[in-house]
């Protein structure tokens, strides 16, 4: 590990978030994707209690329709830093009869991770979830506070936030709420690349361009997948592609790229006109996708 001392700003404010939530909480979650975010955020909270193992689980909701990479990726990394991983399934929501899967078209499990994750946090009690958002993602991410009040159903009322001056944060809460926790809300996209090359951080190999067999819709590159519904019209072809960001399988778009490397990713979106969220399929259902989902307790 680097040097706790060799630090950038960012880096800095991450930790010290991290140290704010174990002292103000009693039952923390990191909430765990597999993707560059909360990957960042593992080496984050590594850093912040070294040499002391992190002294919270993982939780990550499985839409079960997850790339096959991420997964592998998850579970090598756990493994490697001896974490504690909690695993809850949409697929056992649905078959309960707690969530109802989408079909036609545009069918996705993206939104239905919702209850899986409010029932993961009654079910463990957990009064901190800390989250990879970052404000430059999509503006109704743009709105948050780092500590972010959720009331007894887990909603988020965008317009009732508590004031951080100062880097004064306030984790008081009553009985029923949490707080969702963003380390990593001031930085950017290209701020999370910088700092994986710094640290030489092992990310999964769907970040990288590779050959893939993707179809074209509505002007995006979809993965040609079982979970991703595609009709006679649509033809597959196989092209080298990437993912800036990752998500489900059914809401996450490919882009077009020969990046191998983090250098050439770097180069790339410092180059790119397009937004990290515009290959984010579940952003383009309204104009304030994003803030409906968190309003009723999505991430």
């Amino acid at each position: 590990m680097n040097s706790i001392l060799n630090q950038n700003p960012l880096e800095s404010e991450a930790i010290y978030i991290f140290r704010e939530v174990v002292t103000q909480f009693e039952n923390p979650v990191l909430l765990f994707s597999g993707g560059k975010d909360s990957i960042t955020l593992v080496r984050l909270a590594e850093k912040a209690f070294y040499p002391s193992k992190i002294p919270f689980p993982l939780l990550h909701i499985d839409t079960g329709h997850n790339f096959p990479e991420t997964i592998e990726f998850r579970d090598k990394l756990v493994e490697e830093m001896g974490l504690q991983l909690i695993v809850r399934n949409v697929q056992d929501d649905i078959d309960k009869g707690k969530s109802i899967e989408e079909t036609g078209k545009y069918s996705s499990r993206n939104s239905l991770q919702t209850n899986t994750l409010l029932e993961a946090i009654e079910e463990f009690k957990f009064d901190a979830c800390i989250g990879g958002a970052r404000r430059d993602e999509e503006k109704a991410r743009a709105k948050e506070r780092i500590f972010s009040v959720r009331n007894d159903f887990g909603e988020w009322d965008e317009k009732n936030q508590r004031p951080e001056v100062f880097d004064m944060l306030n984790g008081r809460i009553e009985i029923g709420q949490n707080v969702r926790v963003f380390p990593i809300s001031n930085w950017t996209e290209l701020d999370v690349w910088k700092y994986i090359d710094q640290e030489k951080i092992e990310i999964p190999s769907i970040y990288f361009s590779h050959e893939r067999e993707i179809f074209e819709r509505d002007g995006l590159i979809w993965t040609a997948s079982e979970h991703v519904f595609k009709d006679d019209s649509e033809e597959i072809e196989t092209r080298n592609v990437r993912f800036r960001t990752v998500g489900d399988v059914t809401c996450t778009a490919a882009v077009e790229s020969h990046a191998r490397t983090i250098e050439e990713i770097v180069h790339e979106i410092t180059n790119s006109p397009i937004s990290e969220r515009g290959a984010r399929i579940d952003d383009k259902r309204s104009e304030a996708a994003m803030e409906t989902r968190k309003q009723q307790g999505y991430f």
